[in-house]
């Protein structure tokens, strides 16, 4: 089946494959995510406003693998933590990986957990992101989120598997 482009842009394209129609990353770069926790048992989660839902959404930290040349998932998920968050993982372990949405985007996911975190910045992202770094306790994460979602953030539905990798990595007393 030929792939039809209608839309090249800067970081993403729209193409048709049959009746199918989806965007690509225009280098099919991937994206490494990280379920941070500290060892106070706190979630370190991000929030930034996203344009694409028009408000304010909460996840944990994340961002292209590569997006500062050729480096591999674990130093872009290693670069990305300390980017957004400020902090920097003693260790870091990789977990699973697959795609986003793959009914719509060709993004591919990696996911790590990392722990040892020592603060190194205020964090914050990058020129032009404006993050806000939250260190939620683990034990009040459900209640948390449910706030924020109340006020009308979003809530990614991803930090739920990551609370469930947090939580074996608590209860098998590594934390």
């Amino acid at each position: 089946m030929a792939m039809e482009m209608l839309y090249a842009g800067r970081f993403l394209n729209l193409v048709r494959e049959g009746h199918w129609e989806y965007c690509e990353r225009v280098h099919n770069t991937p994206a490494a995510m990280i379920y941070a926790v500290t060892e106070r048992r706190e979630v370190v989660l991000v929030e930034e406003f996203r344009p694409a839902i028009g408000r304010q959404s909460i996840c944990f930290p994340a961002g292209l693998i590569g997006d500062e040349g050729t480096e591999d998932a674990e130093t872009a998920a290693r670069r990305e933590l300390i980017e957004e968050t400020g902090f920097e993982a003693k260790k870091i372990f990789p977990l699973y990986d697959g795609p986003s949405s793959p009914g719509i985007t060709s993004e591919y996911l990696f996911f790590f957990l990392a722990v040892g975190l020592r603060r190194v910045s205020d964090g914050g992202g990058v020129q032009g992101e404006h993050i806000t770094v939250h260190c939620v306790p683990f034990d009040q994460a459900d209640d948390w989120l449910a706030r924020q979602r109340a006020v009308g953030k979003a809530v990614d539905p991803r930090i739920y598997a990551g609370l469930y990798e947090v939580g074996k990595y608590l209860a098998a007393g590594c934390g």
